[in-house]
C-alpha cells in the first residue's frame, strides 16, 4: 500500500512540475499588432466646463494609426518583459472643439521604443496542460484560454510635426524627443500552444507638451495619448539552453 501512494505521489508531482516548466520551452515570443491612436494635447478638444470625464474629446476626427512590432519574454509565468516599437501618427485640429476660431491644425508622425514589464494576474489554465502543449484538442470554458495582464515601463518618442499656416504662425514647434511612461491592460486568446490573438489599451504620460507642436499658455499638463492596438503572437519554440531553436544550432 505504501509503494502505491508513493509512487501515486511521484506522478502526481512529476506532472504539476513538468506543467510548471512548460512555459520555459517557449520564454521568447514574436508579437505584431495594429491599431488606432487618439491624442490628447492643446489643440481641439473642448473645456473642461462642457467635457464631462473628457469623453467629448474621442472624436474619430482626431484618431489616427500606429502599428507595432515587438520581442516578449516570459520571466516566470506570471511576469514577462517586453521590448516594442511602434509607428503612427497622431492629429489634432481645432475645428471640433472650444477654440473654433483659433484654426489651429497638425499631424504629428512618431517612432516610440518602450520596455514594459507585464503582470498577468489572470492565466490561461491550458497552458499548463502537458496534453495541450503538444497540440492535441482540449475542452475548456472561454476564459480558460486567456491571459490577462496590466503593464507599465519607460520608452522615448521621437516626433515630427507638421502644422497648417496658423500654426506655423503661431510658433510651431516641428519636433523633438521626449521620454513617455506607458499604463495599460491586455488580454491574449490562445488559439493554439504556438499563437494568441490579443487586444491591448494603453495610455502614455509624456515628458512634453509640444506633441503637437503647440503649447498653450493655458496648459496645465503634458500631453498624453492612447493606443488600442490588436496583436498577433508567436511563440518561439526554446532548447533547454532557453535559447530558440533556430539558434541552438549554430556555434558561437
Amino acid at each position: 500500500m505504501k509503494l502505491l501512494s508513493g509512487l501515486l505521489f511521484f506522478c502526481l508531482f512529476t506532472g504539476f512540475a513538468q506543467s510548471q516548466e512548460l512555459f520555459k520551452t517557449k520564454r521568447m515570443e514574436v508579437i505584431g499588432g495594429a491599431g488606432i491612436s487618439q491624442f490628447f494635447g492643446d489643440i481641439g478638444g473642448f473645456s473642461q466646463t462642457v467635457n464631462i470625464l473628457g469623453l467629448k474629446d474621442f472624436i474619430l476626427h482626431q484618431t489616427r494609426f500606429n502599428i507595432e512590432g515587438a520581442l516578449r519574454y516570459r520571466v516566470i509565468p506570471e511576469f514577462s518583459i517586453k521590448l516594442g516599437f511602434t509607428f503612427g501618427m497622431f492629429h489634432a485640429i481645432d475645428s471640433k472643439g472650444s477654440n473654433e476660431s483659433r484654426g489651429l491644425e497638425a499631424t504629428t508622425t512618431f517612432f516610440e521604443p518602450v520596455v514594459t514589464g507585464e503582470y498577468y494576474f489572470i492565466k490561461s489554465t491550458q497552458e499548463n496542460k502537458f496534453s495541450y502543449s503538444k497540440g492535441k484538442r482540449v475542452n475548456g470554458s472561454f476564459f480558460s484560454f486567456m491571459d490577462i495582464y496590466a503593464f507599465t515601463g519607460f520608452g522615448g518618442l521621437s516626433y515630427s510635426v507638421r502644422g497648417n499656416n496658423a500654426l506655423v504662425s503661431a510658433g510651431m514647434v516641428k519636433g523633438g524627443f521626449t521620454a513617455v511612461i506607458p499604463v495599460g491592460l491586455g488580454a491574449n486568446y490562445l488559439i493554439s500552444p504556438d499563437y494568441s490573438f490579443g487586444v491591448e489599451l494603453a495610455g502614455r504620460y509624456s515628458f512634453s507638451d509640444y506633441l503637437d507642436g503647440y503649447s498653450s499658455q493655458y496648459s496645465k499638463s503634458n500631453d498624453v495619448y492612447y493606443f488600442l492596438t490588436f496583436t498577433f503572437t508567436y511563440k518561439i519554440p526554446t532548447m533547454q539552453n532557453g535559447l530558440p531553436k533556430f539558434l541552438s544550432k549554430r556555434k558561437f
